[in-house]
């Protein structure tokens, strides 16, 4: 085969002379491509002895290298050259102010049952989830909630919509998250130690209440359990929670599903119409409270003679609004952030990892 040179030569000056990307494609077909002039003499090797196909091959594969690299580094000065006359071009002051950008933050339902569900996990207590579409059983049945309890009404509960004919236990919307607490006994037996965050529902639709909300319930089941330990648990709760030691009182009440049952006061004061807590003579309700009903244990598969303990639930959405002072349940409802800054609702320095017998 002739010398190389004048071919080196010849395809160094189209690569220098291309004045942008597309002419070294072109230049990079016609001496590259599957038809290009140094591809098509690499295809006459196979016709020459062993000897010059040895030789005319090592200096044809050296050009092919030193032409592919050469298109690279001119490819690449034109773009560095296009980059630098885009930048001489086109200019930003930096001294400009930014651009402000919308700043978002955890929903203050949200971040309560975060804070919540972290300080009772500190007390030892397990999270425990259980479906919001539940059955009538579980809803009310276990939890010894007679038949003709108004909570079992229409106009208190949501009930599935049935086809004719379908003879299924009836469902409903779960109006506490109590049905997780016998779910939880019948998997994991006694002793346990859960509580139960979730979303709950009810027919209530007036300006202090709404049809979905949210609830937490704690239980605790074990030998020796008593009512002292339970104000003890609630306490540190509420002491950990509003970041104050606070007093709470116990009310003789009922529920069914605990016996004894107490509603659960908080210490407080009102001054110039601003609600503090943990000081002053006044109390302000919060959570209803008491020790298992031997039913509601036996529902969950544990024998009320040998085992007892306590349960309490509370609102989450009321637990937000007193620890933010959020005034106005609507606050949770709107989507503009302003709206909850209006009511001077910050996101806490730390969110922590979050019910129940009244809300």
């Amino acid at each position: 085969m002739d010398d190389l040179t004048p071919l080196r030569q010849q395809w160094l000056d189209r690569i220098k002379s291309a004045a942008d990307p597309a002419a070294i494609e072109d230049v990079r077909l016609a001496a590259l491509g599957k038809k290009g002039e140094i591809s098509l003499k690499m295809r006459e090797l196979g016709r020459m002895s062993p000897e010059q196909r040895q030789t005319t091959g090592k200096a044809l594969n050296a050009l092919r290298d030193e032409i592919d690299t050469a298109l690279r580094a001119r490819k690449a000065a034109l773009d560095d050259a296009a980059l630098e006359a885009r930048l001489a071009g086109e200019w930003l002051d930096v001294t400009l102010p930014g651009r402000p950008r919308p700043q978002g933050t955890i929903h203050p339902v949200s971040q309560v049952m975060d804070e919540v569900t972290a300080i009772f996990a500190d007390m030892g207590f397990a999270v425990a989830e259980g479906p919001q579409v539940e059955t009538d059983w579980y809803n009310f049945d276990a939890l010894n909630i007679a038949p003709e309890h108004p909570a079992r009404q229409e106009h208190d509960t949501f009930f599935m919509h049935r086809a004719p004919g379908d003879d299924r236990p009836p469902h409903v919307l779960r109006t506490h998250t109590s049905p997780v607490q016998i779910r939880a006994m019948q998997d994991q037996g006694a002793p346990i130690r859960v509580i139960a965050p979730g979303r709950v529902y009810r027919m209530d639709m007036d300006q202090t209440h709404t049809p979905m909300f949210h609830q937490i319930e704690g239980l605790a089941i074990d030998r020796d359990i008593s009512m002292a330990q339970l104000k003890w648990t609630l306490e540190e709760f509420f002491s950990a929670f509003f970041g104050t030691r606070v007093k709470t009182r116990f009310r003789a009440s009922h529920f069914p599903f605990t016996e004894p049952s107490a509603e659960v006061d908080i210490q407080c004061s009102w001054e110039g119409g601003t609600l503090k807590l943990g000081e002053g003579e006044g109390w302000l309700e919060v959570l209803g409270s008491g020790m298992v009903h031997p039913h509601v244990l036996r529902s969950g598969g544990i024998d009320p003679d040998a085992w007892q303990g306590f349960a309490f639930g509370m609102g989450i959405d009321r637990m937000a609004m007193l620890k933010y002072g959020i005034p106005d349940l609507r606050a949770f409802f709107e989507s503009d952030l302003r709206w909850l800054r209006h009511f001077g609702f910050m996101p806490g320095d730390v969110p922590s990892v979050a019910g129940g017998l009244n809300r």
